[in-house]
């Protein structure tokens, strides 16, 4: 099964460092049996031309059994992390790619058990080998279904589907397959959610065996994810309350068995304090909006905060996510992606607006207008067919030209002059570069207010929205406020191991500042605090 919008599943702290495929290879492979139960785990080693990469702990040696417990435990926290986070997760069903070697083998499959039950069923007297068979599954999903207090209802296809019996009447010619699938049919429509009642009508109109069948295994199936979404709906609340604990729990006994589980987490904390103290800080934003935190005043909360700014400008094809955050690693990235598009969209309004002059500056529906524009034709900014040319912008400039020329002459205004207009399109085409000036400014102004937004938690009060943002507020609010909940969500789960490794990075330069930035929030309990936080987005006050 497979999660809607989403091509891959959530990673785990397990990729890039041990691959469970190699293992079960290995457990399986002819090797003496002392050889295959202790693996040495590949250590990511430095070497001279890279020495950026974090230095990795002594070997250690583990069974295939340890190994394995550990993936399978990672795989379910990954999905309990997956069902707290998002909201909207719903199981589907898994489709292999069209034209793939799995989908081949498993047309073909099918294709040959169906046309050997058509073949059964077609012989004088028909054989019902198959067909029973296919009862037997039938009646167990049937049973799956149902509750522990739904007693009755068990005995009702207990009786319906008794299989000895209908092998019986099979053998002696006489089996009524009609009324065996008329019962599985009103089962079904006992059981199933109201939104497959017209699934359930059309099994009742169709009459030939092999078709019912199939129908009713499709039919099946829909019903089992409508039952697994429903346990998901039903343990959320649960989760939610429970996660922190054994998110945690979960991380730790990882870490046991693989001491080198934070290497990238350390590097990418002490990379942002680095940055911080030498004044090479690329956000643009500070603390506040504030002048960058002076060397001798920074706290490990200010240094955190930035962390996870910076990971709104990470470099995904080249630089290893910090292991804590690799199950959230593409919401980060495809919240980055919306900043991008957002600062620019909000530079070449600001362009427009500034070359335009004040008499577009009141006209109603003008800038939503312009802004839907813009976002449409960057719908496919981040897709490899997206070229960012010249050709691009040369676009939406003309576009823009166009939408200020039509309202500047349907409210009576002085034309859009020609010389006016190879300024603003001059100057949208420049906001393709990430150097661009304007593109660089609101780029900025975006960063302070997210930082901002991050720290309205602790001091209990709105974050500012800076001055150019207005046209973007509403895009921008529900990405801070995404944001906001990954990065305290997070926190929450991993705060004891950033604690100990920031106060170890700011104790050994001698930085480390005694003084809170912001007043401590009112904890109202961890578990109510948990659920707030997931719901809303902010951490409790």
């Amino acid at each position: 099964m497979s999660k809607e919008n989403s091509d891959k599943s959530p990673p785990s702290w397990e990729d890039g460092r041990r691959d469970p495929d190699k293992a079960r290879n290995a457990a399986e492979s002819p090797e003496p049996l002392d050889q295959s139960l202790t693996k040495k785990i590949p250590q990511r080693t430095p070497s001279p031309q890279r020495g950026s990469r974090p230095q990795s702990s002594p070997p250690k040696f583990v069974s295939v059994e340890e190994l394995m417990e550990t993936a399978k435990g990672v795989t379910n926290l990954a999905l309990a992390h997956e069902i707290v986070v998002n909201g909207g997760f719903r199981v589907t069903p898994a489709q292999p790619p069209e034209g793939s070697l799995e989908k081949k083998v498993k047309d073909i499959v099918h294709k040959a058990f169906w046309d050997c039950l058509e073949a059964q069923l077609a012989e004088d007297p028909p054989s019902y080998d198959h067909a029973i068979k296919l009862l037997g599954e039938i009646k167990e999903t049937l049973l799956s279904f149902l509750l522990p207090g739904h007693a009755r209802l068990r005995q009702q296809i207990e009786d319906g589907l008794d299989l000895p019996l209908i092998q019986q009447q099979a053998e002696n010619g006489a089996l009524d397959m009609g009324k065996v699938a008329a019962f599985v049919i009103d089962t079904m429509g006992m059981l199933c959610a109201p939104s497959r009642d017209r699934e359930i009508q059309r099994l009742r109109d169709v009459t030939a065996i092999l078709p019912l069948f199939k129908a009713i295994f499709s039919v099946m199936d829909m019903m089992k994810l409508d039952m697994a979404n429903f346990a998901v709906s039903s343990i959320r609340p649960h989760l939610m309350q429970q996660s922190v604990e054994y998110e945690r729990k979960k991380f730790q006994e990882f870490l046991d068995k693989q001491p080198n589980a934070m290497d990238f987490t350390r590097k990418w904390l002490q990379d942002t304090a680095k940055a911080l103290l030498s004044g090479d800080w690329e956000g643009g934003a500070s603390s506040a909006g504030a002048a960058a935190p002076v060397p001798s005043m920074l706290h490990p909360l200010v240094v955190h905060n930035h962390a996870y700014l910076h990971l709104l400008k990470w470099d995904h094809a080249s630089c290893p996510f910090p292991e804590t955050l690799l199950m959230d690693q593409r919401r980060f990235q495809e919240m980055q992606w919306e900043v991008e598009e957002l600062t620019i969209v909000a530079a070449v309004l600001l362009i427009v607006y500034n070359n335009a002059g004040a008499a577009i500056s009141g006209l109603p529906g003008l800038m939503d207008r312009l802004k839907g524009t813009i976002r449409l034709l960057l719908a496919e900014l981040h897709s490899p067919s997206f070229s960012a040319d010249d050709e691009a912008f040369a676009t939406i400039a003309e576009r823009m030209c166009e939408e200020v020329r039509s309202s500047l002459a349907q409210h009576g205004f002085s034309p859009f002059s020609c010389d006016r207009q190879a300024v603003l399109r001059g100057q949208v085409a420049a906001v393709r570069l990430p150097d661009n000036s304007i593109r660089r400014l609101i780029d900025s102004r975006i960063q302070t207010y997210l930082l901002g937004f991050l720290e309205s938690g602790q001091r209990g009060c709105p974050a500012a929205l800076p001055g150019g943002l207005a046209p973007v507020q509403k895009e921008l609010e529900e990405v801070a406020i995404k944001f906001s909940r990954l990065v305290n969500y997070n926190k929450l789960v991993f705060a004891p191991h950033y604690q100990k490794i920031l106060q170890e990075v700011l104790r050994g330069r001698g930085l480390l500042s005694r003084a809170r930035p912001h007043p401590r929030p009112h904890r109202r309990g961890r578990l109510l605090d948990t659920a707030l936080l997931v719901s809303t987005g902010r951490p409790p006050r």
